[in-house]
């Protein structure tokens, strides 16, 4: 039986096995993959965040519709949030109005389409990565285990090898063994917290893009039996 006689954390790693190694490998990857999605998933629903205060502000403080299209425009040709939303509902209802078909139910209909669709692109950008942080907090723990169970049972394979067994020849092949449990659940439990903040985040903005939707459809409702000079909003 091979005794470690480096008992430090990376002497431990390196007199581990091959396949105890290759776990810890993983499970080190997983974990930088995982920071490099929450890093990423809170840039950009932060920015959603701040970017649906905005207009909500603006949307609510006055003015019409063309007026409000216009600033999001004005903003750049990338839109998130409630700006897309806004620019799908009414760049649809320009294109029904500029059509003139269609009875207003339809008209409607067709904006609410418009926005939902727009609601699946954005709610489908703020998911995109939480995927991979759930496989990582439910899955690292036991890649650990097995890494940890694999290299206890090597340990023990190797004492009846010997006459005579004592800790010290044993704890090495322990240890090192017991760093892919902690190497799994160092993975896993940042990536645990950061799914179940993210998705309340999530869940958080898409109840509010869908009140939006309903509010706008309401305001679209409510233009199409106004007289044209109350048209826009």
């Amino acid at each position: 039986m091979n005794v470690a006689t480096d008992l430090s954390l990376w002497g431990l790693i390196a007199e581990a096995s091959m396949l105890v190694k290759l776990v810890m490998l993983g499970l080190l990857l997983a974990s930088v993959a995982s920071w490099v999605v929450i890093l990423k998933k809170r840039r950009v629903i932060g920015a959603t965040h701040t970017e649906v205060e905005w207009f909500e502000d603006r949307f609510w403080s006055g003015g019409n519709l063309n007026d409000i299209y216009r600033e999001v425009m004005e903003r750049g040709d990338t839109h998130i949030g409630l700006e897309a939303l806004f620019r799908a509902g009414f760049e649809e209802l320009r294109r029904q109005r500029a059509d003139g078909r269609g009875r207003s139910d339809e008209i409607l209909t067709s904006v609410q389409r418009a926005m939902r669709v727009s609601l699946a692109r954005q709610v489908e950008r703020l998911e995109n990565g939480l995927a991979l942080l759930a496989t990582v907090g439910s899955t690292s723990p036991y890649i650990g285990l097995f890494g940890t169970v694999w290299g206890i049972m090597n340990a023990f394979i190797a004492l009846g090898n010997v006459k005579q067994a004592t800790l010290s020849m044993v704890a090495p092949g322990i240890a090192e063994a017991l760093i892919a449990t902690a190497m799994g659940l160092f993975a896993a439990i940042p990536a645990v917290i950061a799914y179940n903040f993210f998705t309340n985040r999530v869940d958080g903005l898409e109840s509010r893009f869908q009140t939006f939707m309903e509010e706008f459809a309401g305001i679209v409702e409510r233009g199409m039996h106004a007289t044209p000079a109350q048209s826009d909003k």
